[in-house]
């Protein structure tokens, strides 16, 4: 730093007249200053080759400062929440940091299992329309939809028939390895997903919900108890809770925390299917919004709710086809819905049709593929949930 301008009163020249802030040498000149005596500057603003992160936890808490050096580009912390920081770009950049939702991902959306009886794991881009490929086999083939979720790594595939967890990578391709067993046997389980955990409720006659660790070989542990038992409806995950939406035996939107093991609580009803049917929709999950879609023979909406008032549902288009028994994905952008029972082109039939619908503008949904082997009620997971975008 400078000096450009130094009131003469306030220097001393021989260094014994008190209140004075310099000395200098009778010439007119100041002395040199060593900066080595200067102790815990901070100027508020933390530089880096690199953006921050999601997980960078600045000391100084929402309002702190940070410039990546290479870029040039400028940031502010503008949610100060622990792991899950928002670091909002205020220059004419883009790229704000922030958590996406716990259950989106960047690059694909996998199948695993299914209705017939099948062990495949397959998957189809995010970025790029077109059919699903096979990438590796479970540990064991199963149907009656077992839940799928994932962490930043590796997919999961849990329960279902038998009540095995499987673990697969998904940089690593290949087979799916046994890591651990749900609580029971269960047919129709639900899932929902924080950063750390997967958890599994519903099914058949059962209101459990269970969760296991990810990246651990363990068994799932009993964590608390939906409204009502339930099965054959999968689920959403906001940032704090994981929800279930209709199912076989009613309309009851449940949430449940990811925090805290406990019970569920009834926060909202979903719409019935045309004909007064429960609906068993596939969810989907952005940051804000929870969705579910079709999940009837005589449904084809797609609904909507915001996580902050819940009970408020909104119908924001329509699947191509009336489906049953269906699965999903979500990418950072849009949801999935792929393969089902009935409908289409008639009803008693296993459905191939991988389609999609928008997070961003309120549409019906487009056929942009295809799965190799038509089949329903399959683990669903979506490549890389948790990492910012």
């Amino acid at each position: 730093m400078a000096l450009t301008k130094v009131d003469i009163s306030l220097m001393d020249n021989v260094g014994t007249t008190a209140n004075k802030l310099l000395t200098y040498d009778g010439s007119g000149n100041l002395p040199a200053v060593d900066g080595s005596q200067l102790t815990n500057p901070n100027t508020g603003v933390t530089e880096s080759a690199s953006d921050p992160t999601i997980s960078t936890n600045p000391s100084g808490g929402a309002g702190s400062e940070w410039h990546n050096t290479t870029s040039g580009e400028v940031y502010i912390c503008t949610d100060a929440t622990a792991g899950e920081n928002v670091w909002t770009n205020v220059g004419a950049g883009t790229g704000d940091v922030a958590p996406v939702s716990h259950a989106a991902g960047g690059s694909y959306g996998y199948m695993s299992g299914g209705a017939p009886t099948k062990n495949f794991i397959t998957r189809y881009s995010f970025t790029t329309d077109g059919n699903d490929a096979d990438v590796g086999d479970l540990s064991v083939a199963r149907y009656g939809n077992p839940a799928g979720s994932s962490d930043t790594t590796h997919g999961y595939t849990a329960g279902g028939n038998p009540n095995t967890i499987d673990r697969f990578s998904f940089s690593a391709g290949g087979n799916a390895v046994d890591v651990g067993d749900l609580l029971s046997t269960k047919i129709g389980t639900g899932s929902s997903q924080s950063l750390t955990y997967s958890y599994a409720h519903g099914a058949n006659s059962s209101d459990v919900i269970e969760k296991f660790a990810f990246g651990a070989s363990a068994n799932s542990t009993d964590v608390g108890n939906l409204t009502s038992a339930r099965s054959t409806s999968q689920g959403c995950s906001s940032a704090t809770h994981g929800y279930i939406c209709g199912g076989n035996v009613g309309l009851d939107i449940d949430k449940y925390s990811h925090s805290s093991d406990g019970n569920g609580v009834d926060v909202g009803n979903i719409p019935a299917s045309p004909t007064g049917w429960a609906r068993r929709p596939p969810g989907g999950s952005t940051r804000d919004y929870g969705y579910y879609a079709g999940g009837a023979t005589d449904s084809i909406q797609i609904n909507k709710f915001s996580f902050a008032s819940e009970g408020t549902q909104t119908d924001v288009g329509d699947l191509i086809h009336k489906t049953a028994a269906c699965s999903s994905t979500s990418s950072y952008t849009h949801g999935y819905v792929h393969g089902g029972y009935g409908g289409h082109p008639s009803t008693n039939v296993y459905i191939n049709i991988i389609q999609k619908y928008s997070y961003t503008v309120d549409a019906d949904a487009t056929d942009v593929g295809d799965l190799g082997s038509p089949r329903s009620l399959g683990a669903d997971m979506s490549e890389g949930c948790g990492q910012q975008y």
